[in-house]
C-alpha cells in the first residue's frame, strides 16, 4: 500500500510540474485573422446544449461543441469560485495568446449587474472568463475533453476549434450566452 501511494504521489507531482511547465512555455503564435467575411459578429452560447455558434449577419457560420464551468447547469455565475459560467450579454474584450490554455478570448464578465448582484450578496464576482482551448501540454486530448465540464467557468473547445475562433472573433464581438 506504502508503494501505491509513492507512485501517485510522484505521477501527481510530475502531472502538476508537466502543467506548470507547459503553462510557461504557451502555445505558440496564434493564427492570423480570418478574412472579413469570414468574420464572426457575434457568438451565441447554449449552456444546455453545451453548443457555441459563431455568427454573422445573424447566419451561423461556425459551430462548436464546448465544455463549460463544472457547476455550468446550476445557474448564473454569482460569484468568485462558484465554477459556474455566467449568463447574459457580454463581450469580447481582449486576448491572450500566452494564456495557460491554447489561446483565450476574454468575456467582458462581470458587468455592472453582476458586480452589484455579487456585492449586494457579500461576495466578489469572480472573473477571467474566457473562451479557450485545452491547457498547454494537453491538446491530445482533443475531443475527449468535452466528456466533462471541467472549467471554473470558462468556455472550452479543442485547440484546432479554438485557432479558428480566435482568426474568425475580433474583439468587442459580442457575445449572448444563454441558459
Amino acid at each position: 500500500m506504502r508503494n501505491r501511494l509513492i507512485v501517485l504521489t510522484i505521477v501527481v507531482v510530475s502531472l502538476f510540474a508537466y502543467t506548470k511547465l507547459m503553462a510557461r512555455i504557451g502555445s505558440g503564435s496564434p493564427p492570423p485573422d480570418a478574412p472579413r467575411e469570414q468574420q464572426a459578429d457575434l457568438i451565441r452560447v447554449y449552456k444546455s446544449e453545451r453548443r457555441m455558434v459563431l455568427l454573422k449577419e445573424e447566419v451561423p457560420i461556425s459551430t462548436y461543441r464546448i465544455s463549460l464551468g463544472q457547476a455550468a447547469d446550476a445557474g448564473p455565475k454569482q460569484r468568485e469560485g462558484d465554477e459556474k459560467t455566467p449568463e447574459g450579454r457580454y463581450e469580447i474584450d481582449w486576448r491572450n495568446p500566452k494564456s495557460m490554455a491554447h489561446l483565450s478570448l476574454h468575456i467582458s464578465y462581470p458587468g455592472p449587474d453582476d458586480r452589484r448582484n455579487a456585492h449586494s450578496n457579500g461576495f466578489p464576482p469572480g472573473g477571467n472568463i474566457m473562451i479557450h482551448g485545452l491547457p498547454n501540454g494537453w491538446g491530445l486530448f482533443g475531443d475527449a475533453h468535452r466528456l466533462w465540464d471541467w472549467t471554473d467557468g470558462c468556455i472550452a473547445v479543442t485547440n484546432t476549434e479554438m485557432r479558428d475562433i480566435w482568426a474568425r472573433v475580433p474583439d468587442h464581438t459580442p457575445i449572448d450566452i444563454m441558459p
